[in-house]
């Protein structure tokens, strides 16, 4: 770096960790931070204003991994490399971080890791295509769809149209009695009937059960 510190911006919505991180780094002779938010509506201003070689970016911001869809952002209008911070150890999220244009993933209890990744960040300068990066974002957009259309199919493969639309008067709030009664079935045939979806599909209960069906866009 020529002798001149590697300049880090710190995009992370905790203020008591963030603060502790810029201490961290700023007491490391060859780091200095020149920009730091919790919000990630002024994340791509800060960046083009404050120019870091190194954007330390935290995944989850307001309970959504808000991190990610700025990471795409930020891959394309600054020429900064990006690491992604995490509180949790989330596989799910490691692929989608580097799709998004990240080049490295730390989870934050792992604190002591944090200088060294950074300057083993900021010791590669060749920046990410902008098109490359958009074009890899949308090809990861696309392949989580069909992930989910293939999840939400072989969702269906396990039900009967019988056991989904058990689940679909769950979900509308009917109790077993009412199903049964309306059903012209048994309440144990009813309950039995549970119990196979709960064993199929998982769940600690019918309406954990139902809510799943829901969310798989079964009814």
């Amino acid at each position: 770096m020529n002798g001149m510190p590697i300049r880090i911006m710190l995009v992370e919505d905790d203020p008591d960790w963030r603060r502790g991180l810029s201490a961290y780094l700023n007491g490391e002779p060859d780091l200095t931070v020149v920009g730091e938010t919790e919000d990630p509506a002024l994340a791509l201003s800060l960046a083009a204003d404050a120019a870091p070689d190194v954007i330390l970016l935290d995944i989850m911001m307001a309970d959504s991994p808000e991190g990610l869809r700025l990471a795409g952002e930020l891959s394309t209008s600054s020429q900064a490399r990006i690491i992604m911070l995490t509180s949790m150890e989330d596989k799910a999220f490691v692929a989608e971080a580097f799709r998004a244009g990240a080049v490295n993933y730390l989870v934050k209890s792992d604190f002591a890791s944090i200088p060294a990744a950074v300057r083993q960040a900021a010791s590669d300068r060749s920046a990410i295509d902008a098109s490359a990066a958009r074009q890899m974002l949308e090809e990861f957009r696309r392949l989580k769809k069909l992930e989910r259309e293939y999840e939400t199919d072989k969702f269906k493969r396990m039900l009967t149209p019988s056991e989904v639309q058990l689940l679909s008067m769950i979900h509308d709030g009917y109790s077993q009695t009412q199903i049964a009664e309306q059903s012209f079935l048994s309440l144990r045939t009813v309950k039995n009937h549970v119990g196979n979806i709960l064993r199929k599909i998982g769940g600690k209960s019918s309406k954990e059960a139902a809510q799943k069906a829901k969310d798989h866009e079964l009814f």
